[in-house]
């Protein structure tokens, strides 16, 4: 009779068994992997000398936590930067870091980044390119400008092309040893390609007679850095206008003669003579260039009487 008992039991303990086994098995094997975005990371064309920075992006995209031990990075220029190890990144997590180019020759460079991990994919490499590329060089048109002979006061301006040859040229900055000379049409920084040029316009405003000179010298990343303009001209006095006037003597007897102007045609008139004028003759060296006047003349008898205006005359003074 026992032994029906002892059989009766046998499936329940076996059906208890294969519950554990099967509920203990998934949390052993939960997987984990880490991603990077990019792929891989090109920096292109970089002038020699200059450095270049990107993003990089590694992601766990498995079902647990998973730890980062280390990042090495292979091939000659490159670096990276911000990524603090050994670090975990839980499920969904991610960390952005920079990676930088930076040659000190001319040619292709290519390396990698090697991250290792606890991960399925322990051993991830990121892929690095770039090429290294001669400075420019930065030319102008023109090294010198002569302006010439310009009037105190006016201004002259002259054009100049300035060209960027064997790789694009980044222009910083532009200071002039004299401000009478001015450059404009460059908002800076200023990159022009390489084979392209630009057209800047450069003024002189001279404050005083004589020759002047100065230069403008152009801050660049070029080879030949600075760059610079040679910029000479002379400031002339402006040009001084007068009017010379004259008229028959008066048939009647005169104690003189007073001189009117006018800047519009018929009036009203102003005295020019400060007291009688005995003469035919009188220069006005009040005038302005560019300026039309209109003068008359009266006759004063000796108790003061004053004659009516004379026949209009017009004067047309030259600008400048």
């Amino acid at each position: 009779m026992p032994l029906p008992q002892v059989v009766s039991r046998l499936p329940f303990l076996v059906f208890s068994i294969a519950l554990f086994l099967s509920a203990a098995s998934p949390a052993n094997s939960a997987p984990r992997t880490v991603a990077s975005s990019p792929s891989s990371v090109s920096f292109g064309n970089v002038q020699v000398g200059s450095k270049q920075t990107k993003y990089e992006t590694l992601t766990n995209t498995g079902s647990s936590a998973l730890t980062i031990s280390q990042a090495n990075v292979s091939g000659t220029g490159f670096s990276l930067s911000g990524l603090s190890l050994p670090m975990t990144l839980n499920k969904g997590q991610s960390v952005t870091f920079t990676v930088a180019f930076n040659p000190k020759t001319g040619g292709s460079s290519s390396g990698g980044i090697t991250v290792s991990s606890n991960a399925s994919n322990s051993s991830l490499t990121i892929a690095l390119s770039g090429t290294g590329v001669s400075a420019g060089q930065l030319t102008s048109s023109a090294s010198i400008l002569n302006f010439g002979s310009v009037n105190v006061g006016s201004s002259k301006t002259l054009t100049a092309n300035l060209s960027a040859t064997g790789s694009s040229v980044t222009i910083s900055s532009a200071n002039t040893t004299n401000s009478e000379f001015t450059l404009a049409g460059l908002s800076l920084p200023k990159t022009i390609s390489a084979g392209q040029s630009i057209s800047v316009s450069l003024t002189f405003t001279p404050r005083a007679s004589g020759t002047a000179s100065g230069s403008i010298s152009l801050a660049s990343n070029a080879a030949n850095t600075p760059a610079v303009e040679t910029l000479t001209g002379s400031g002339t006095g402006a040009a001084q206008h007068s009017v010379a006037l004259s008229w028959t003597a008066s048939t009647s007897s005169v104690a003189g003669y007073n001189v009117y102007r006018s800047g519009s045609s018929g009036g009203p008139y102003t005295k020019l003579t400060s007291v009688l004028d005995a003469s035919t003759r009188y220069v006005d060296n009040s005038v302005q260039s560019g300026l039309t006047y209109y003068y008359v003349n009266t006759a004063v008898d000796s108790h003061g009487a004053e004659s009516k205006y004379s026949a209009q005359l017009r004067a047309v003074i030259p600008s400048p």
